[in-house]
C-alpha cells in the first residue's frame, strides 16, 4: 500500500557517515494504525526507505488454510528473517518438524532422518522431495548435530540457509493444508450442483 508521508510529520532522527536518518509517521486510511517509516538520505542523495512499525515482511503472507503452530511458526520466522536469520531458521525448522511429525506422520527422532524418511516414501512431488533433501545439505547436519536434535536452537546458519528453509516451508503448506481444502472446495461446490441437478454426487 502506498502512503502520502507527511512533511509535518517527519523529523530528524541522526546523522552518521552513511548519511541522514528521517522518521516519518502518519495513521493508515483503512485501518488507523500508525505507520512508522526510516528513510537514509545517503552522502550522494540516494533514498531508502523502510517501514520499521508494524513488522512486515517480503514473504508472501501465509494462506488462511494453514492451522496454528504451523501459521505462528511460518510467520514470525519470516518476521524475523532479516534482524535475525538464526532465530529465522530455528522457527523454520520447528515449523519443518511440525509437519513432518504431525501431518507427514514420520516416525524418526531427528530432524535429518525425517527428512530422509519423507523423501524416501516418495509421495512428495519430485521438486519439492529435492528442495527439502538441499535443507539437510545446506543444513549441514552432520557438522553440527544440534540441529537434528533440537531445532529451536539458535545456531550459526550458512548464507541463503534461513530463507532457503522459508521456501521449502511454504511448499510443504501449500501440499498439506492449501491443495487439500482448495480441492475440498471445488468438490462441495460441484455435489451442490449434482445435487441441483439431481444427479448422484461424488463420494
Amino acid at each position: 500500500m502506498a502512503f502520502a508521508w507527511l512533511e509535518s510529520n517527519a523529523w530528524r532522527a541522526g546523522q552518521d557517515a552513511y548519511g541522514v536518518q528521517v522518521a516519518q509517521a502518519m495513521n493508515c486510511p483503512e485501518c488507523q494504525r500508525v505507520i512508522t517509516q526510516l528513510e537514509l538520505i545517503d552522502p550522494s542523495g540516494e533514498r531508502r526507505r523502510q517501514i520499521v512499525w508494524p513488522r512486515t515482511t517480503n514473504r508472501p503472507p501465509c494462506p488462511p488454510e494453514v492451522p496454528d503452530p504451523f501459521r505462528s511458526d511460518y510467520t514470525q520466522s519470516a518476521l524475523v528473517l532479516q534482524d535475525s536469520p538464526k532465530a529465522s531458521a530455528a522457527l523454520s525448522r520447528r515449523c519443518l518438524q511440525h509437519i513432518l511429525r504431525d501431518i507427514a506422520k514420520v516416525k524418526a527422532t531427528t530432524l535429518e532422518k525425517e527428512i530422509n524418511e519423507v523423501i524416501a516414501r516418495n509421495t512428495l512431488p519430485t521438486a519439492i522431495a529435492a528442495d527439502l533433501d538441499a535443507v539437510r545439505h545446506i543444513g549441514n547436519f552432520a557438522a553440527h548435530p544440534t540441529k537434528s536434535q533440537n531445532t529451536g536452537e539458535l545456531i550459526d546458519v550458512e548464507p541463503g540457509e534461513a530463507e532457503w528453509n522459508l521456501e521449502v516451508v511454504e511448499a510443504l503448506l501449500d501440499i498439506y493444508f492449501v491443495q487439500p481444502e482448495r480441492l475440498k472446495a471445488k468438490k462441495a461446490a460441484l455435489n451442490a450442483k449434482l445435487k441441483e441437478a439431481g444427479k448422484p454426487e461424488i463420494p
